[in-house]
């Protein structure tokens, strides 16, 4: 059984409209949150019903989410845990060859993400959002369209309304 990291990940970075562009996180655009994502890239490796990957590239994907995960939860752990080293140092390490050292090496670097992740909860701080900027809305076109159309129906039912002398 063969996992399907490719139909994840276009499901993951499709915007609204159809097309591939930021991650659409939601409606309200909300960024998640990264222990989560981590949690989630982790249950791909370990979790009982997820096979091991049988292509290297899945391996090598699955390993470069996992040390992003480890580098984004680095800032939040607490500084000289030793969680945060061991998952540098495996994430440091590039992947081996062979099938079954670099199925070893990702079950364990997905191990150490699990106890960054744990270690993060326990200090009490979760991994630091961006801040949000304030963004205008941009409407669409249609948009425009009918505001335009008011306002000049609006102006036309003033100046009809003035009396002419």
């Amino acid at each position: 059984m063969r996992l399907s990291l490719v139909l994840h990940r276009e499901a993951c970075h499709r915007d609204g409209r159809g097309g591939r562009g930021h991650l659409a996180m939601g409606l309200a655009g909300v960024q998640r949150d990264r222990a989560v994502a981590a949690a989630e890239t982790v249950a791909l490796v370990l979790g009982e019903d997820s096979p091991l990957p049988e292509s290297a590239g899945d391996v090598v994907e699955l390993a470069r989410r996992l040390r992003g995960h480890i580098g984004q939860l680095g800032v939040a752990a607490p500084p000289g845990a030793s969680a945060l080293r061991g998952a540098q140092q495996l994430a440091s390490a590039g992947v081996p060859d062979g099938y079954m050292p670099s199925r070893v090496h990702l079950v364990k670097l997905a191990e150490a993400t699990q106890e960054l992740v744990a270690a993060v909860h326990a200090h009490g701080v979760d991994p630091a959002k961006p801040t949000r900027r304030w963004r205008w809305w941009k409407p669409r076109i249609n948009v425009l369209r009918g505001s335009v159309f008011a306002v000049a129906f609006a102006f036309l039912i003033l100046v009809a309304s003035v009396p002419r002398t």
